[in-house]
């Protein structure tokens, strides 16, 4: 059995986002066609939270425990980031970038259905499971907003259009993306002691989000230490994503992921 509704409410969001986009594309050439584009989004990313609000009372229980039950807060959480940069930066580009990705997500989990268990182990029924959770998920969504900056930076260094506003941004999002990152890796190790007796136990999932941490906090050294080579910074940056997708994806596939306490993540 299939999350309940799950194909009606993305095909819902699918249609409202694409039209959202095409105002917002269209609204280069016309200023105008912002302010239909911008409520029509703000639309479907409601119609989102409702089907999420409306999982978790049908689960029974925080919908996080699976990688396609994560997707969906990945997919929740980006359109907010897109929101508050826009209103922020006013980075149209972004704004457009946050609901695409979100989409795929979507479209991902259309793809690969997810079964309606309401099943938890014991372990994640503490009230850590949900704050480490979302915090993390939420620092992913910062995280992943800021990589696509890098690359967007490292493109125009080719291009000959880099901006500093460019730079600063992809510092902002990092800064609040490592913030946290940093309390979902303390509220894990909380939540360890709690369900298995120790704070740390080198786990696989554990090792790869010290090293997704120490990524994101080697670009904010090297900003501090080196402002001036921000094309290095940028690789850099746009390299600690692909560390991150490795603790978040990755990791479950590899053969010690086996012998993990965190391979419930697995569907």
């Amino acid at each position: 059995m299939t999350w309940i509704d799950f194909p009606l409410y993305s095909g819902i969001i699918g249609i409202v986002w694409l039209l959202g986009l095409v105002f917002l594309f269209l609204s280069y050439k016309d200023v105008n066609k912002l302010k239909y584009a911008l409520p029509i989004l703000f639309l479907g990313w409601c119609v989102l939270i409702v089907f999420v609000g409306k999982l978790w009372m049908e689960l029974d229980r925080p919908p996080m425990r699976t990688l396609g039950e994560t997707r969906l807060w990945y997919a929740t959480f980006l359109p907010f980031v897109g929101f508050v940069t826009f209103f922020r930066w006013r980075y149209k580009w972004f704004l457009a970038y946050s609901i695409l990705l979100a989409t795929v997500f979507l479209m991902i989990n259309y793809l690969n259905p997810e079964t309606y268990s309401k099943t938890l182990m014991p372990a994640l029924q503490s009230p850590w499971f949900v704050p480490h959770v979302l915090v993390y998920l939420f620092s992913y969504a910062v995280l992943a907003a800021s990589s696509i900056v890098a690359i967007k930076g490292i493109y125009d260094f080719y291009q000959e259009s880099f901006s500093l506003e460019t730079m600063k941004l992809a510092d902002n999002l990092v800064y609040i993306g490592f913030a946290f990152l940093t309390l979902g890796l303390l509220f894990g190790a909380i939540w360890a002691k709690e369900a298995w007796g120790h704070y740390w136990t080198w786990d696989p999932k554990e090792i790869w989000a010290f090293l997704t941490w120490m990524g994101y906090l080697t670009y904010i050294h090297y900003r501090h230490f080196h402002s001036h080579k921000t094309k290095q910074s940028l690789t850099i940056l746009a390299l600690a994503f692909v560390v991150l997708l490795v603790c978040w994806f990755g990791v479950n596939y590899l053969p010690v992921a086996q012998t993990s306490v965190h391979n419930y993540t697995q569907q």
